[in-house]
């Protein structure tokens, strides 16, 4: 964390303070003995406060059959804990909303918070969590960080908020160009105003719940990064993404499906609108979640296809690249690596199976000359040839590569010494009775070819022994003439003398 940042929050005289009766409401709510009464005429001194709770206590979020008309009266039918939460909500709304510093957009700002608390209590009220009171206040001052930081570091926490479309992704880019993220700083102004855990540690944590110890505060503050998530469909730039994790985290929750989802966040939307007007935040134009869907729904299809383009051209390039490092540019044929990493696979594949490994190895003869004679464009246009015929020689279980220079193999699993033989004889004769034609040139070609096998009995330990077999082969032919077939066979033992 930056101790720095930690200390010069901790010493700014401007942050927002506790208000009084939201102070002495806590204390009196912490006594042993809780006096309803007293905590009722505390509230009292202030009527605009005491209005706010009466209109809230009586509207259609709390769904009282019953109009209540005191405060001692919502204390005794909502319970200390639901009136106290009204009290320290409407206290800190009413405290912290007037600040209006450049950089920072403080609409957006309770937009979500708002969106929040309401979403944390309708999703408690759904899945009968106790402490939806709770909750609700907990997920309105998650984000107070941001009013902290904003306070303390002015236009460079604008420049951070202008770098993000998505609220999820906020405190990593604070942790990185901060060393401190909103959730840090919201808790340790909480922290000075000594709210109690049920608060603190959701603030804390609501970006990573799963870091909680403590299985019912972890609970909570999982209910308060799923409604963080609920508000960033109403709130991001593009809430495609914030949909699809809302959705995940109500069927997660409920175990039921998108539709019953879809209803739930479209029950937060609807709620927000009272909510907002009880609590005298302007959150602006109020968009149907039906809308929503529809507008992210058509986002999510050109994201898709540009996705599978995207994803297309990537094929393609890695195709290009796997060919580039693997193909022999001139003769298209596999390269000295992948011939190398293609036979070590079979060799130790034929010494497992104890299936037979041939291999031909081709000379062109007298190459040289061509290149002296003709040029090296002709002698190019010769590979080319060969390459091709190589290529089409081969299986879908071979492998054609070019060894190095003019010489090329045919590398050939699960095949006898015979068949190899006459594969290389077919190349032989074909490679002779066709002269390859370069511009006005018509050159006659022969080649030598060596073949060597390992199967059972042969006492090769490893590929490369292999790879010398069919060498000593082709150096054979070159010896005989050159223009035929030379196959590798092991010198018989002399017999012992009687």
């Amino acid at each position: 964390m930056n101790d720095p940042l930690v200390s010069k929050i901790r010493a700014c005289n401007t942050l927002p303070s506790l208000p009084t009766i939201a102070m002495e409401v806590l204390e009196l709510a912490q006594k042993e003995e809780v006096d309803l009464q007293e905590i009722a005429s505390t509230i009292t001194r202030d009527p605009a406060l005491a209005g706010k709770i009466l209109k809230t206590v009586n509207s259609s979020f709390y769904s009282r059959t019953h109009a209540v008309s005191t405060v001692s009266h919502a204390l005794v039918v909502m319970g200390l804990q639901s009136v106290k939460t009204l009290v320290l909500g409407f206290s800190l709304v009413s405290n912290l909303s007037g600040d209006r510093s450049k950089g920072f957009n403080h609409l957006l700002y309770w937009r979500r918070s708002i969106y929040s608390a309401t979403a944390a209590r309708v999703i408690c009220e759904r899945c009968n969590f106790v402490q939806q009171e709770e909750a609700f206040l907990a997920a309105l001052l998650k984000d107070i960080g941001m009013l902290v930081l904003d306070r303390v570091l002015g236009d460079e926490y604008g420049q951070v908020l202008k770098s993000i479309t998505e609220h999820e992704s906020l405190a990593d880019v604070e942790r990185a160009g901060l060393g401190l993220t909103h959730a840090d700083a919201g808790n340790i102004l909480a922290s000075s105003w000594k709210l109690p855990e049920l608060y603190t540690v959701p603030i804390l944590h609501h970006h990573s719940p799963e870091t909680v110890s403590d299985p019912q505060l972890q609970k909570l503050t999982q209910l308060v990064w799923l409604a963080g998530r609920c508000a960033d469909v109403f709130v991001d730039e593009t809430p495609a993404r914030a949909i699809a994790t809302a959705r995940k985290g109500i069927v997660d929750l409920l175990g039921c499906n998108e539709t019953i989802a879809d209803d739930l966040i479209n029950v937060i939307s609807k709620k927000t609108r009272e909510v907002a007007g009880l609590f005298e935040i302007n959150i602006g134009s109020n968009t149907d979640y039906s809308d929503i869907l529809k507008r992210a729904n058509e986002a999510l299809i050109e994201v898709s296809l540009q996705t599978q383009m995207q994803a297309s051209q990537l094929q393609v390039k890695n195709q290009e690249l796997i060919q580039k490092a693997t193909i022999d540019g001139l003769t298209g044929l596999s390269n000295r690596a992948h011939f190398d990493e293609f036979i070590t696979q079979q060799f130790t594949r034929s010494v497992e199976t104890g299936k037979p490994l041939s291999l031909i190895l081709m000379d062109v003869d007298k190459f040289k000359s061509i290149n002296d004679r003709f040029g090296h464009p002709a002698g190019d246009a010769v590979l080319k040839y060969l390459g091709k015929l190589l290529r089409d020689s081969a299986r879908s279980t071979d492998l054609a590569a070019r060894y190095g220079g003019e010489e090329m193999c045919l590398i050939l699993p699960d095949t006898p010494r015979p068949i190899a033989a006459a594969v290389a004889e077919s190349l032989r004769r074909a490679i002779e009775a066709r002269p390859v034609a370069y511009q006005s040139l018509i050159m006659p070609i022969t080649a030598s070819l060596g073949v060597a096998t390992f199967d059972r009995g042969v006492p090769f330990t490893q590929h490369a022994h292999l790879l010398k077999a069919a060498d000593l082969a082709v150096y054979k032919a070159k010896h005989s003439g050159r223009n035929n077939v030379k196959i590798f066979t092991l010198p018989q033992a002399s017999p012992k003398a009687a």
